[in-house]
């Protein structure tokens, strides 16, 4: 099992490297991140970590795992349409 803390600080770093995202990493059970795109009120997305190192957004799509976070974070960037640093 992989702790899933360290996962999503992971995934939040690989998120920051995309300029039009904003993201905060929220305590509470289960730990979760905040991304949303800093040019657009609707535009934002909570994820999760799984135990099995899977990021999952709030409604459940998969944006890949924790082998990849750079990927995953980009998938996340691209549907909220944000650009590379």
């Amino acid at each position: 099992m992989l702790d899933t803390m360290s996962c999503l600080e992971r995934f939040a770093l690989a998120a920051r490297e995309h300029i039009d995202l904003s993201v905060r990493v929220l305590g509470g059970n289960p730990v979760t991140v905040r991304v949303r795109n800093r040019f657009s009120n609707t535009l934002n997305e909570v994820v999760t970590c799984t135990p099995d190192g899977v990021f999952l957004t709030s409604w459940g799509y998969r944006l890949g795992t924790a082998d990849n976070v750079e990927n995953a974070a980009a998938r996340l960037a691209y549907l909220l349409a944000a650009l590379p640093a």
